[in-house]
C-alpha cells in the first residue's frame, strides 16, 4: 500500500474509533524549510484547539509489519494523552501588553524559508532569519506556540526591534540556554531520556568527547537560537579560553568545538552537508557550514 493509500485508510480507521462529536480532517502543513507534511486534526466540537498528528512515522511503522486497525489504535490512545479539554481563549492575542512577555525568538535558514518569510516579521542574520512566536505552553504534553506574522504587528502597532528586544529579554527566563559535554548528552540519549538530533557518530570521529559541547534551550526545541541570546556565547569562550567553531547540528541545538581541538574549518564543513543530507529530515536543517566565534572581538563569523 502506498503513502496516499494509507492516509485514505489509517484516516478512515480513526474516525470509526472515535466518540461521537468527534471528526477527523486530513491536511497539509508547511513546517520549516518549506517542507510539506501530512497530518490528521482530530475535532471535538465546542473544543477550539486540537491537536495534529502527523502520520510519516507511523506509516514506517505499517511498513515495518503493523496493519492498519493497530496503526488507528496508536493514534487514538496518542490523542487520547494530548487532547484539550478546554476551549482556548485567544482574545488575547488582541492586545502586545498581553503577550509580549512571552515573545521568544527562533533561527531558520534564510534562503530554504523565503516565502515563508514574506508573511512573518524577521531580521536577517547573517545566512539564517531571526523569526519570533509566542510560547503558550511547555510541559508533558509539547510545546505549543503561535508564529507571530505580519498581521499581528498591524494590529499591535508595534515593529520587529519590539520583537527583539523583548524576546531577548524573555528568552533566558522562560527557556533558559543549556550547555552540556557531549559525552552527558550521548549519555541521556542512549538511556532514553533525552531525543535530538545531534551527529555524534561522525563528529566523534573527529574530536574527543570532552572536547566537544551541546548548546540548546531548557526543552531542546529550537535550541539553536541559544546562540544569539546575549552573553551566551561571550559566556561559553570564557569558560574555553579560546575561539570556538559552531556546528549546526539541527534547529534544535549546536555544537560546539573549541578551535584548538577541531579540524580545519572546510573539512568541518564538508562533513556538515553531508550530515544534513543523510542524517537529518529536510525540516531540521539550519545551515550547511560552520560559524565561527571570535572572542576577542565578541562576534560570529559565518
Amino acid at each position: 500500500m502506498g503513502y496516499q493509500e494509507f492516509i485514505s485508510a489509517v484516516t478512515g480507521a480513526v474516525d470509526q474509533k472515535l466518540e461521537e462529536g468527534v471528526c477527523v480532517h486530513l491536511h497539509t502543513i508547511t513546517k520549516n524549510n518549506g517542507k510539506e507534511r501530512q497530518g490528521i486534526t482530530i475535532v471535538k466540537q465546542q473544543i477550539n484547539i486540537s491537536p495534529t498528528i502527523y502520520l510519516e512515522d507511523y506509516y514506517e511503522e505499517y511498513k515495518n509489519g503493523s496493519d492498519i486497525e493497530e496503526v488507528a489504535n496508536r493514534i487514538v490512545h496518542f490523542y487520547e494523552k494530548v487532547k484539550f479539554e478546554e476551549s482556548w481563549n485567544g482574545d488575547f492575542l488582541k492586545s502586545y501588553k498581553s503577550i509580549g512577555s512571552r515573545v521568544l525568538f527562533n533561527l531558520i535558514n534564510y534562503e530554504k524559508n523565503k516565502k515563508l518569510l514574506e508573511e512573518v516579521p524577521y531580521l536577517r542574520f547573517m545566512d539564517l532569519a531571526i523569526t519570533f512566536y509566542i510560547l503558550l505552553e511547555a510541559g508533558e504534553k509539547g510545546t505549543a506556540t503561535i508564529m507571530v506574522r505580519n498581521e499581528h504587528l498591524k494590529e499591535w502597532g508595534i515593529d520587529k526591534r519590539i520583537l527583539y528586544r523583548d524576546s531577548q529579554r524573555n528568552s533566558g527566563r522562560l527557556l533558559p540556554a543549556e550547555l552540556s559535554t557531549m559525552q552527558s548528552v550521548v549519555e541521556e540519549m542512549m538511556c532514553g531520556k533525552r531525543c535530538c538530533n545531534l551527529f555524534t557518530r561522525d563528529v566523534r570521529n573527529v574530536v574527543e568527547e570532552d572536547t566537544m559541547y551541546v548548546l540548546s534551550n531548557e526543552i531542546k526545541n529550537y535550541g539553536a537560537a541559544c546562540m544569539i541570546y546575549e552573553y551566551v556565547l561571550e559566556m561559553i569562550g570564557g569558560k574555553l579560553q579560546e575561539n570556538f567553531y559552531i556546528l549546526p547540528s539541527s534547529v534544535h541545538e549546536v555544537i560546539i568545538i573549541p578551535e584548538s581541538k577541531s579540524i580545519k574549518g572546510d573539512e568541518l564543513n564538508e562533513m556538515i552537508r553531508e550530515i544534513n543530507e543523510t542524517q537529518l529530515d529536510d525540516e531540521e536543517v539550519l545551515a550547511d557550514h560552520a560559524y565561527y566565534y571570535d572572542r576577542i572581538q565578541h562576534c560570529i563569523h559565518g
